[in-house]
């Protein structure tokens, strides 16, 4: 291999690690695939370099995004790269009108500065050792409440192994339905009769019975609209804990159209479930059509879905793309249809917020719980939430609006 080949593949490696870094999962077998993509394809130019690395690197479509904006930082792009480092300085005391940094531009830029350099693995293990963990407590409750959409990769990486232990066991729920106990309260008449006839019409012991228990079934209709992408990514890796830690779980994910993933969640490994739902998913980061997905929904998939009276978890920040058309007769719908309608809005961060929105004031008049879904915090208030016995249902009623 000539010189040339040689800091060619060397360039390609330390780009894998780059794209790691960002939080996207390479490994050296994919790595390889790169480096075997490129000798094949060949670089007559920098267009044939970028696709047989976007090949072999990204299999996701929430990663394209992330994987544009590394190569063009990497294999130097001035005017990126130096937006990119100005976005790891600290701000000034002067406001910034500019708004917030672009959430893949600043993964990228803290990858690009920290991923040459890692220290060797000796000095790792001896930065280990004289760790002082006085200040874990307040790493943790920064972590906390810091918005999903203010993140760093490895903040992202952080959350999403934190999110393990808020998936507590929930409270069993007594059905209608009744299961054989010798302590049960409850004469089992059928049970009896039957002992009786197999002993010929002698006596026979009594039977008891006790009502059965199970889970509450929980539906999840998750936003991917461009608006709340970054806040549908982690709430996607939530999902999937919940998923796979109770039987009765159904998500569906809408844009503009309604996609059942339930069967995907199912997956153990939540790389292999998020690359499956990419698979099905067509419309991620599009617009919005609630009110459509709703009707959807509640023609195709309530009477299979909404059995047994679950809670409904809705996750949108409720910016329609049709302003609300139809929205409220399907809302009405949906929340007659379940035990419980719990509206999930990432919008709710702001103090200030006021539900001005169309499809947001179509929704609230019939939702039982209000909550905001932006943080770790949030997360474990819903959960306890989930914990607790449902309230009388209500219709929600937010300040400003009439009753």
């Amino acid at each position: 291999m000539s010189d040339g080949e040689g800091t060619l593949v060397e360039n390609i490696v330390r780009f894998a690690r780059l794209l790691r870094a960002t939080g996207i999962p390479v490994g050296p077998g994919r790595a390889i695939e790169a480096v075997r993509a490129v000798g094949a394809a060949g670089v007559a130019s920098k267009s044939d370099l970028y696709w047989s690395l976007h090949a072999t690197l990204v299999n996701r479509r929430d990663q394209r995004e992330v994987f544009d904006q590394a190569f063009r930082m990497f294999w130097r792009d001035p005017k990126l790269l130096e937006r990119a480092m100005s976005t790891l300085l600290p701000p000034s005391a002067v406001g910034d009108d500019k708004g917030e940094v672009e959430e893949p531009l600043r993964r990228v830029a803290e990858a690009f500065h920290n991923v040459d350099r890692a220290p060797p693995a000796a000095e790792q293990q001896e930065d280990e050792e004289r760790f002082d963990a006085a200040m874990t407590f307040s790493d943790r409750e920064l972590l906390q409440n810091k918005d999903f959409e203010q993140m760093s990769a490895d903040e992202i990486a952080r959350a999403q192994r934190a999110m393990a232990r808020l998936v507590s066991p929930f409270p069993m729920r007594r059905t209608r339905r009744h299961r054989p106990d010798k302590r049960g309260r409850r004469l089992d008449h059928r049970a009896t009769i039957r002992a009786m006839l197999r002993s010929g019409g002698d006596m026979a012991t009594l039977a008891f019975k006790a009502p059965r228990v199970e889970e509450p079934p929980l539906v999840v209709l998750l936003d991917i609209s461009g608006s709340m992408e970054r806040y549908a990514r982690m709430l996607l890796h939530f999902l999937h804990l919940l998923a796979t830690d109770r039987a009765r779980v159904q998500v569906f994910l809408f844009g503009t159209r309604l996609t059942n993933v339930t069967r995907a969640m199912r997956q153990k490994d939540v790389d292999k479930a998020l690359s499956k739902i990419a698979e099905l998913v067509e419309d991620w980061s599009g617009g919005t059509r609630i009110g459509a997905c709703l009707r959807e929904f509640n023609w195709r998939w309530s009477r299979r879905s909404l059995a047994r009276s679950p809670t409904v978890l809705l996750v949108t920040d409720g910016l329609d793309r049709e302003a609300g058309d139809g929205l409220a007769v399907e809302a009405e719908r949906l929340a007659k249809s379940c035990g419980r309608l719990v509206w999930l809005n990432p919008l709710l961060r702001y103090e200030r917020f006021e539900p001005k929105s169309l499809g947001i004031r179509a929704i609230l008049p019939y939702v039982d719980e209000f909550r905001p879904v932006h943080n770790l915090d949030s997360l474990e208030a819903l959960v306890a939430a989930l914990g607790e016995a449902p309230r009388t249902r209500g219709r929600y009623v937010w300040r400003g609006m009439a009753a």
